[in-house]
């Protein structure tokens, strides 16, 4: 039998990873690999209760080509904002990065990204970042300054004007609201 490559919508986090194993292993596939968004298997592939058993814990399967990339460019983007190391913001050349993680020209990626999501690649970046800024603020163990440059912002300034464009506070008003509203990476 050979690997049947999956892409999932929806797989954001570790956990979400170790659900989607779970979800597979009791439909009896063997599990190859997994990443972020993305699933190999070997066994018996019925779509039907795969995309059952997935939409049951919050995720869907992806059967369009188109869909499947905008997925791997949600996750590239996800796991370099929300889960790098250390400096790896820090002078990135966002265009060249995807292209070169995806294997196609960022033109290409950028015009389908904008067709079927209906925002620009830059604009999904600003909103993943500012909900990284939301974490780190709520987290309260870094200064704003220390946060604008972990985050590759040129200056405090900068994160701060782009962060109120954003969410309507600036970052210090919005450690001290109450309700601290942060918006899951999937609705990003």
């Amino acid at each position: 039998m050979t690997d049947k490559t999956l892409f999932i919508k929806n797989m954001v986090c570790n956990r979400c990873i170790k659900v989607v194993k779970e979800e597979l292993e009791k439909l009896r596939l063997k599990v190859n690999y997994i990443a972020l968004g993305e699933v190999r298997v070997t066994g018996e592939v019925n779509k039907h209760s795969i995309k059952k058993s997935l939409e049951e814990n919050g995720f869907e399967l992806l059967d369009d080509k188109h869909a499947a990339i905008i997925e791997k460019i949600k996750i590239t983007l996800i796991e370099l904002i929300h889960h790098q190391n250390g400096d790896e913001l820090l002078n990135i050349n966002y265009s060249t990065f995807l292209s070169e993680k995806i294997g196609m020209s960022y033109q290409h990626l950028s015009s389908l990204f904008s067709s079927l999501e209906g925002i620009t690649i830059e604009k999904y970046i600003i909103n993943q970042k500012i909900e990284k800024v939301k974490e780190l603020l709520i987290y309260d163990e870094l200064t704003l300054s220390e946060i604008a440059y972990r985050l590759g912002y040129s200056s405090v300034q900068y994160l701060s004007n782009q962060f109120k464009k954003t969410t309507g506070f600036s970052p210090s008003q919005f450690k001290l609201v109450k309700e601290r509203k942060r918006t899951p990476l999937d609705k990003i």
